[in-house]
């Protein structure tokens, strides 16, 4: 009931731009965000590391939601990459799990959207407000690991 709520504040926020940003390192994020994580057997890479403009809190909500989405889809004992894009600024998050389909890549940060039995279809909607409320955009693509791959770019890298 407590992630419910919170996932229903965090979408009631969807439509506030980001004002107060400070310099965050993506490695030190994503170390934080996946000690939030209930990863079973799950591993976690930081392929390579930058450093952005954020909003932290919501930042972590992007970063804990693919998280948990990859770790849902793809299994308790799925890997996970995160790096910083190579042809535009910006930074990506890919698994090894399942790959999104590409008639779904559009709808799945569809509020209520979901494949899965359990999910209620909120987590890439809250992931989607967060990128787009700080002037990022988000496409979802098959990465290297051959499953769902999350590209964030218009990321201003420092």
């Amino acid at each position: 009931m407590e992630t419910l709520i919170g996932d229903v504040l965090s979408l009631a926020r969807q439509s506030e731009d980001v004002e107060d940003t400070r310099l965050v390192s993506l490695s030190a994020i994503v170390d934080d965000c996946w000690a939030s994580i209930d990863g079973q057997e799950a591993t976690i890479e930081v392929v390579d590391d930058c450093t952005f403009q954020a909003d932290e809190a919501r930042t972590k909500q992007v970063f804990e939601n693919l998280f948990r989405n990859a770790i849902e889809h793809g299994g308790g004992d799925v890997t996970i990459h995160v790096g910083t894009l190579t042809d535009r600024d910006g930074f990506y998050v890919e698994n090894d799990g399942p790959k999104i389909p590409a008639e779904d890549r559009e709808r799945i940060f569809e509020t209520g959207f979901s494949t899965g039995d359990e999910g209620l279809g909120l987590g890439l909607a809250i992931v989607s407000g967060a990128v787009s409320a700080h002037g990022w955009e988000i496409t979802a693509t098959e990465g290297e690991l051959r499953g769902a791959n999350f590209e964030i770019s218009n990321v201003i890298i420092e």
